[in-house]
């Protein structure tokens, strides 16, 4: 009986090593980490100096002067451009009156008289010089004042405008000599002759080419490549 309840004890106790043991959970695999990329070791090695040395990059450090601004009025660009349209009608027109007036000059110098239609050629064409060079006086002037504050290119512009000013009063002291340089009638019938000298008429020719080139260098000057402002 003894011999039983022992052995039945034996059986019901386990022993220790017997026992589960517990699996420990796997963590998930991470993902490979990329090595740091390799820094640069520094260069200390001695740089070369004095002659044969590589030269700095050149700084500019002087300072540099803005332009400017200058406001003008919405009517400056319409003067402006009138002024430019009636500079260009002039070339054509003076070319024509230095045609006529060598006409009349060789006619009047031999002691002809000239053709009406001639004379009155002369005098239209003198007529629309004078307004044309009005125009442009006037709106010359007008643009010079408006733009006087700016500085840059204001000597150019100025030189410009006293040229014409010095071609308007040529042309109308030419306009006064003409008077006695070509044929006129006079006297209570208008039957009395008066021929001028050619003096007079060579005087009259010398003022106009005269007032005629100074007008043309003025032009000129605002023409590019002279044109400075």
């Amino acid at each position: 009986m003894l011999l039983t309840l022992a052995l039945v004890g034996a059986l019901t106790v386990a022993p220790s090593d017997t026992l589960p043991v517990p699996v420990p959970a796997t963590a998930p695999p991470s993902a490979p980490v990329a090595d740091p990329a390799p820094t640069p070791a520094a260069d200390f090695r001695d740089q070369p100096v004095g002659i044969g040395a590589p030269a700095a990059a050149p700084t500019d450090s002087t300072p540099r002067r803005r332009r400017k601004a200058v406001e003008v009025s919405d009517a400056y660009a319409f003067r402006l451009k009138v002024h430019s349209i009636a500079s260009y009608a002039t070339l054509p027109i003076i070319a024509g009156e230095a045609i006529v007036g060598q006409q009349l000059y060789i006619s009047e110098n031999n002691g002809t008289r000239p053709s009406d239609v001639l004379r009155g050629a002369h005098d239209g064409i003198a007529v629309a010089l004078a307004g044309l060079f009005a125009v442009n006086t006037v709106t010359g002037a007008w643009n010079w004042w408006e733009t006087h504050h700016q500085e840059e290119g204001r000597t150019w512009r100025t030189v410009h405008s006293a040229l014409m000013l010095i071609a308007d009063g040529g042309f109308a002291y030419t306009a006064w000599l003409g008077q006695g340089a070509r044929y006129s009638h006079g006297g209570n019938n208008g039957n009395i002759v008066t021929y001028g000298t050619n003096a007079g008429r060579t005087l009259h020719k010398n003022w106009a080419v005269g007032s005629a080139s100074v007008a043309l260098a003025s032009y000129v000057m605002m023409l590019k490549p002279f044109r400075r402002d």
